[in-house]
Formats: structure tokens, C-alpha cells, sequence
């Protein structure tokens, strides 16, 4: 049979402590290097609370988040759910995320029950291979290993990247070539998915998932023009979305993502997901923090 996708069976997946009031334990899945929790997970769970304050018949259309405070990996987070407006129409629930007794994380979620309309267009989707045709972001890494004048520092690195155990599985359309840091368009394609299987299930279940994978390697965009540099933090400031169409979080999406401007410490970049049919799934937008310092001239061969 088919494995539970981890997300939904343990990191997406909130204990209720009282009406409106949810818990996720200390044990996470997945902590990125920064041994800060990662933005992605803190928006799926606080959309998962959200969602919990809905009637099912109703589906989120947008969310619009700020990150406060970074979070700690070692304690639970709180979500707490206030029910700001129940229409006819929309529903809107604000919720807190809270560590320490502070607010780490606010978030603002808007539910719709479906209309139909006439009034409809999209973009038209990037021609690209079929994720088939592609090598996964742990087969590309393999490759580089095997090169024997790799940078005994620079395998370390490449090593640890390959060792994280990321519940998500991704196909670089166009990978930059790590062994250069010539300036590269601020754009990236690559195919996404969850691992595992989640299947047929309450659209929000989906979006909750998308808003997870949203967060990996998004501002990491905004540096493609500014490879000279080395990252001394980066960290996300705030994250929107918005849904547009029915789509499967464990099937293959195209997350195309650009970054139209960078400045001033920050960082902003713009991304959309796309069903293989050629369908304009989610659209994302995220603000970062972005502090560099200038890389000493070495060879990673």
C-alpha cells in the first residue's frame, strides 16, 4: 500500500487542547541549518488551526502571514484561533502562534464557499521537461560528490544537505551550477511534491501542504543574482498566499518563483504553483530579511 505522507500524519498535525486552541509537540520532522523552525511548517499548522474553525464546505482562497519572532525547535507551539468574521459569503480567522508566552508568528486566513463565475483568466504555464525527464535535488547532489576534486569543505556541506531528511520531493528544472558564483537571473523552476501519499481528501488538507512546501528554497531566489556573497541570515518577514484551483499536494507541481526586487536588507519574491495540466494552482509572494558578506575568492574544486 501506499505511505502516509509525514506531513500529514505528524507534522501537519495539530492536538486540540480546547475550542480554538491547538498544540504542535516539540518533534519536528525537519529543522533547517539556522536551527530555527522552519517558516514553512509554522504557516501549514497555523492554516490547519484556521481550518479547524470552518465549516467544511468552506475553502481557503488566501492567507496572509507576518513572522514576528524565530522559533524554537526544542518547545511546542500554540495556535490560537479567533473567528474574526463569519459571512454569507467569506469567513475570515485570525490566528497567534506563541512560544514563550510570545507571539512568534500572526496569520490571517480568508474562507470562500464556492461561486461560480464567468470572469476567469490565468497565465499560461513555463514549458518544461516532465519531472520524469529530471534528476531529484538528492541524485544532483550525488553527482556533484562523485567528482573527486570537490573542496574537501565544500563535500561537508554538500554531505549534510544530502542527509537532510526534507518530507518533500523536488526536481530543479534548471540547477544552477554550484560550482560558479556568476551572477544568474533572479528566476527558478522546479518540480514539487509531497512525499508520501495523501490522496482524496478535503481541499484544505492540500492548501495546508502547499503552504508548507511554499516556504522551501522560495527567498533563496532573491540571492541567484548575488552568488558572490556569502548568506549571513536570511529569514522570512512575512508570506501570502492565494489559492485559485483544486490541485493534489503529492502529485507533481511546477513552482515557478522569481524575485522582481532586492534592497535595503530584504529580499521579495514572487511565485506561482501549476498543475501539470497547465492549471494556475496557488499563487505566493514573501518578503525576507537578506544580510551577506563578501565570499573570499576560492575554488570549490
Amino acid at each position: 500500500g501506499d505511505l502516509r505522507s509525514v506531513l500529514i500524519t505528524s507534522v501537519l498535525n495539530l492536538e486540540r487542547l480546547e475550542v480554538d486552541l491547538f498544540r504542535c509537540g516539540g518533534q519536528h520532522h525537519w529543522v533547517p541549518a539556522t536551527q530555527h523552525l522552519f517558516g514553512g511548517q509554522i504557516v501549514g499548522q497555523a492554516l490547519v488551526a484556521a481550518a479547524h474553525a470552518v465549516s467544511r464546505d468552506e475553502q481557503v482562497h488566501s492567507l496572509h502571514c507576518y513572522f514576528v519572532r524565530t522559533g524554537d525547535p526544542k518547545v511546542p507551539v500554540l495556535y490560537e484561533v479567533e473567528r474574526t468574521r463569519t459571512g454569507k459569503s467569506f469567513s475570515v480567522r485570525s490566528v497567534k502562534a506563541i512560544q514563550h508566552g510570545k507571539p512568534i508568528f500572526t496569520c490571517q486566513a480568508s474562507f470562500q464557499l464556492s461561486q461560480a463565475s464567468p470572469v476567469q483568466h490565468q497565465f499560461t504555464m513555463p514549458a518544461v521537461p516532465p519531472p520524469e525527464e529530471l534528476l531529484t535535488q538528492e541524485e544532483l547532489i550525488q553527482k556533484f560528490l562523485q567528482n573527486p576534486n570537490v573542496a574537501e569543505g565544500y563535500r561537508k556541506r554538500l554531505t549534510k544537505i544530502q542527509a537532510q531528511d526534507v518530507p518533500i520531493d523536488i526536481k530543479p528544472v534548471n540547477p544552477p551550477d554550484i560550482f560558479s558564483s556568476e551572477p544568474q537571473e533572479p528566476k527558478q523552476l522546479f518540480w514539487v511534491r509531497a512525499r508520501g501519499y495523501i490522496g482524496e481528501t478535503d481541499m484544505k488538507v492540500h492548501c495546508c501542504v502547499a503552504a508548507y512546501i511554499s516556504d522551501y528554497a522560495f527567498l533563496g531566489t532573491a540571492l541567484l543574482p548575488h552568488r558572490q556573497y556569502r548568506i549571513k541570515f536570511m529569514v522570512s518577514l512575512d508570506h501570502s498566499m492565494w489559492f485559485h484551483a483544486p490541485f493534489r499536494a503529492d502529485h507533481w507541481m511546477l513552482y515557478e518563483c522569481e524575485s522582481p526586487w532586492a534592497g535595503g536588507c530584504r529580499g521579495l519574491v514572487q511565485g506561482r504553483l501549476w498543475r501539470r495540466d497547465g492549471v494556475l494552482a496557488v499563487t505566493c509572494a514573501q518578503e525576507g530579511v537578506i544580510r551577506v558578506e563578501q565570499t573570499p575568492t576560492q575554488s570549490k574544486l
